[in-house]
């Protein structure tokens, strides 16, 4: 040991393993989030490492496949076994097994790292010389009670050669130490030199008492439980304790068993006592015997004559049947011509139809249709669509290259080079531009439209075309062999229909007594039965050729064909899509072009607005200051002051004017600098332009919060400062933000990006809209102005007039749209609650701001709103997992939790898989609102902590989610 080596360090652990009474292993807190970090890269490289061979490294870090869970750990080498069998330490966890080398691999060098586990040897204590192998076990349990998944606090005091420290160790104010001595399984020693002899001493105690158990002991010591994360060591002492309870039934169960011998010989006294009886007892069964065989014989010859009468029984029906069939086959004779007749007019009716049916849909005509639309008028890509993608990609990287650009010389010649590109571009852009002017683009892609959706609607949903050029060849094969077979029946059909009126009219002759033609009447009537069989031969056989139905190896022919031509036509509406694309863009183009042709936009607009702004301002102050001093003076009149306050409104007024005006330009040109001059902030550094990119278009310097007429709001000024003003005839707030120059970016990085969120949809977003960002000159702060709805939060709602059901559906499918706008943007709200949604109206929803200053975690650490007795923390927050859209959803369903008609949407938020915002929108309870109207429910206003029965269900399914531990959000 390092008796030099002694430190006041101070770290928290966790227990993890005991090996003795006083010597046991332990993982910093702090070290969670790396452990899990290593068991997710091992279970990565681990299954696809090598295996070891050759000679072990003793000081080299393995991955060792643990026997109990089959998961991989760090180990290393403590003893080689054999060729087959190590014994490995999880430096992890402090527990070691024996593996074989099958189960040992090679790790990265970005995994030998250092152990998370420590050993840890209490301060002062030994284990006594003469200690014997119980009292050690009971000892190693006890401090493992001590120990084992308890928060300790250690403090160093020496280090071992070997890396054990030498701590004290405290839980709470209980110290460990002083306990195990006091309990009796160790000593006091006064030297950390003793340490050594102290366990030398261990170790021979051990090997002269129980020597019979040597080779066990180390898997024995090593056999403890562990944290719950602490896998290798999960279930030693549970596997220890059962195999305990195994050996010892099992050495119950092969104890050897006296056997009692049995007496194999009866005394002759007894045997002469039986003799008497024995020839009545075979006499008995010779009678018993006979009975049986007799009793059989009975039940054969019953069965034979139940058999008998059942024969006679079908004979008699077979006469009786065969006496019918000779009445109506005689009966059939004499109406033999009648009943053919009618059976052959009967197929040929069938037969028509058959045709008439065909004729529409003969061979999958509509495939054939479809492969020669797809095939014969095929658009082609325009030969100058290649050029304009060439020079409009040496264009954009123009444009790329100016906007990157810091170098005034350089930025000239580049701008130089872009018009140069510029110009080519427009000739290319015009002349493609009438190359798709000749195109039938629209009707071509309507026809394509129309044939995919017919087509889909007979065959369904096509899937992935063959890679075979031939597929369309195939398909007309096999169609053109059908056909000749069909052509063949219908022939040998209409052939025999021919025969049959050739014969009808013959026999017309014979009973015509008009006709001095002579003709034989016996001949044709012998033709009759044979030409009629022919007729009705070719009729079925033409009725049995179905040409809608195929076998297997046909319907791969036709779906190869179809997916073919689906794929053939998605290709083509997709190139048409490009042409299409293109074609705006070169529109959008040749008119930037017409319009910006050798000259480039100017800031004068926008500064003259500038200008006018900042005289406005300092007439504002001027009068500010004017009407101050007015107050004060000695000659103060309320007409004057009247006057002054209408000329300070109108001041503020115009700048606010000026402002808006201002605004717009920005856009004009922001607008500009993102599609045509990238070199106008370059051009123009003091107009701002990044800086207001860079805001998401909020940030204003024209205003100030001195020049508003703003009030403070301290009802709601708990956190932050609030001011409440006007705008233009609409209340607006001011609100506060505390930012250095650390924390400012991401305040107004997290600001821009729900501004854009904002900006797609605008009102439709469901999302409370930001006005303006104003930095205050005068302190740390930055001022965000957004619009004030006072008494409009739905807790407000809800506690002084509640919504109706109809009101409430419209609020809240608001909300819900408001959610999927943020979760759309990638933004998690983490802080909804009743008093952060506004119910604008009475019949819009939207969703309030949060706290820009805080991420996404430490806003949903910061909530902890209740709803009734519900609370708005999801089950996997509470769990320590990070917030999600998933638990922004929960938040919203207790929200919800109002009245029945929702109890099935609320039950699909509060379950693991809880619905996305997007599903909640498109609920059958939202689609009331936009048609149906709902009528109020009489309970409708009950008070917020009634329970309806099915709440209690809810908190059942809560309360199941939390056990469980499901992450909703995966």
């Amino acid at each position: 040991m390092d008796e030099g080596t002694v430190y006041d360090k101070v770290e928290d652990v966790v227990g993890c393993h005991v090996e003795d009474a006083v010597t046991f292993w332990a993982q910093n807190v702090n070290r969670c989030n790396d452990l899990l970090k290593l068991s997710c890269a091992l279970a990565e490289a681990c299954p696809r490492a090598n295996g070891v061979f050759g000679k072990l490294d003793f000081s080299k870090i393995y991955g060792g496949c643990f026997s109990e869970d089959k998961c991989w750990y760090r180990c290393m080498i403590q003893q080689v076994i054999n060729n087959e069998k190590c014994q490995v330490l999880y430096i992890d966890y402090g527990n070691s097994e024996v593996l074989n080398r099958s189960d040992i691999v090679e790790i990265p060098p970005d995994l030998q790292c250092p152990t998370v586990a420590k050993k840890y040897r209490l301060w002062g204590l030994q284990i006594p010389a003469d200690q014997n192998l119980n009292m050690f076990d009971q000892g190693r349990k006890f401090l493992s009670s001590l120990v084992f998944e308890k928060r300790l606090k250690i403090r160093h005091k020496a280090k071992h050669e070997d890396g054990t420290i030498f701590a004290q160790a405290e839980d709470e104010s209980i110290d460990i130490g002083e306990q195990v001595a006091r309990a009796g399984f160790a000593e006091k020693w006064m030297s950390p030199g003793n340490t050594e002899d102290a366990e030398k001493r261990e170790v021979a105690v051990m090997q002269n008492e129980h020597g019979d158990i040597k080779g066990s002991l180390p898997l024995r010591r090593n056999r403890s439980n562990s944290l719950l994360y602490s896998m290798p060591g999960g279930r030693f002492d549970l596997v220890a304790s059962r195999m305990k309870n195994q050996n010892f039934a099992g050495n119950r169960m092969f104890a050897p068993k006296e056997k009692t011998p049995a007496s194999l010989s009866v005394p002759d006294t007894r045997l002469s006592r039986i003799r008497p009886d024995q020839n009545l007892f075979e006499e008995r069964e010779g009678l018993r015997r006979e009975n049986v065989t007799l009793l059989q014989k009975q039940k054969e010859l019953e069965l034979k004559v139940r058999q008998l009468e059942h024969e006679l029984e079908v004979r008699g029906n077979a006469k009786e049947a065969s006496r019918k069939t000779a009445e109506s086959f005689e009966e059939a004779q004499r109406t033999c011509i009648g009943m053919k007749m009618t059976s052959l007019a009967a197929k040929m009716k069938a037969l028509k139809g058959v045709r008439c049916k065909n004729k529409k849909n003969c061979f999958e005509e509509q495939v054939s249709q479809a492969i020669k639309v797809v095939t014969e008028g095929c658009l082609t890509v325009p030969c100058s669509l290649e050029k304009l993608r060439k020079i409009w990609t040496e264009y954009d990287l123009a444009q790329d290259r100016i906007q990157l650009c810091r170098n005034v010389d350089e930025r000239n010649e580049l701008i130089t080079k872009r018009d140069e590109v510029q110009q080519n571009l427009y000739s290319a852009v015009r002349e493609f531009i009438l190359e798709v002017d000749q195109l039938p683009l629209s009707e071509r892609l309507r026809t394509l439209q129309e044939l995919s959706a017919s087509l889909e609607m007979v065959y369904g949903q096509a899937s992935e075309a063959d890679d075979s050029e031939d597929v369309f060849q195939q398909f007309f094969d096999w169609k053109s062999i059908k056909m000749k077979k069909l052509i063949g029946v219908r022939g040998a059909v209409d052939t025999a229909l021919q025969i049959l009126a050739d014969w009808f009219s013959d026999t017309l002759m014979c009973f015509n007594l008009m006709s001095e033609a002579s003709s034989d009447l016996e001949e044709v009537v012998v033709k009759a039965d044979e030409i009629l069989e022919k007729v009705e031969l070719a009729i079925c056989e033409e009725l049995a050729t179905d040409i809608n139905e195929h076998d297997e190896a046909e319907k791969r022919i036709i779906r190869s064909a179809y997916n073919t031509v689906i794929h053939k036509i998605c290709q083509e509406q997709n190139m048409i899509a490009v042409i299409q694309n293109g074609y705006l863009a070169s529109v959008e183009f040749k008119n930037h072009a017409e319009e910006w042709l050798n000259r480039r936009p100017d800031i004068n607009n926008l500064l003259s607005i500038k200008k006018t702004v900042k005289s406005l301002k300092a007439q504002l102050r001027w009068k500010l200051v004017e009407k101050n001093n007015f107050e004060e003076s000695d000659d103060y009149s309320e007409l004057e002051m009247t006057r002054m306050k209408e000329k300070i409104a109108d001041l503020r007024n115009r700048v606010l004017e000026e402002v808006s005006k201002e605004q717009e330009e920005y856009e004009k040109l922001i607008y500009l600098v993102q599609k045509w001059f990238p070199e106008l902030p370059l051009l123009y550094p003091e107009v701002g332009f990044l800086n207001y990119m860079k805001t998401g278009r909020l940030l204003t310097h024209s205003l100030e919060r001195d020049l508003l007429d703003a009030e403070p709001l301290k009802e709601l000024s708990t956190k932050r400062p609030l001011l409440c003003s006007e705008m233009q005839g609409q209340k607006v707030l001011l609100k506060g933000y505390f930012v250095d120059v650390s924390s400012e970016a991401k305040v107004i990085e997290r600001m821009a990006k729900y501004h854009r969120a904002w900006d797609q949809q605008k009102e439709k977003s469901g999302l409370l809209q930001l006005l303006f960002l104003l930095f205050c000159k005068s302190d740390a702060l930055v001022y965000l102005v957004v619009p004030y709805y006072p008494g409009a939060s739905l807790g407000a709602f809800q506690a002084d007039t509640p919504l109706t059901l109809e009101e409430a559906l419209k609020v809240m499918k608001g909300v819900a749209q408001g959610l999927q706008t943020l979760h759309g943007a990638d933004i998690v709200h983490g802080s909804l609650h009743e008093n952060n949604i506004f119910a604008v109206n009475r019949e819009r929803g939207i969703v309030g701001d949060f706290d820009f200053t805080k991420s996404e975690e430490q806003r949903a650490a910061a909530n902890t709103m209740n709803v009734g007795t519900l609370s708005l923390v999801s089950p996997e927050l509470r769990a320590g997992q990070p917030a999600s859209p998933a638990s922004d959803m929960y938040a919203y369903g207790c929200l919800l939790l109002w009245d029945d008609k929702v109890k099935s949407l609320l039950l699909n938020l509060f379950c693991c898989n809880r619905l996305t915002a997007e599903q909640v929108v498109r609920d059958d309870c939202f689609l009331l609102v936009d048609g149906i109207s709902v009528s109020p429910q009489p309970d409708e206003e009950r008070e917020p902590c009634e329970k309806l029965d099915w709440e209690k269900t809810v908190e059942k399914e809560m309360q199941l989610t939390e056990e469980n531990g499901a992450n909703p959000a995966q």
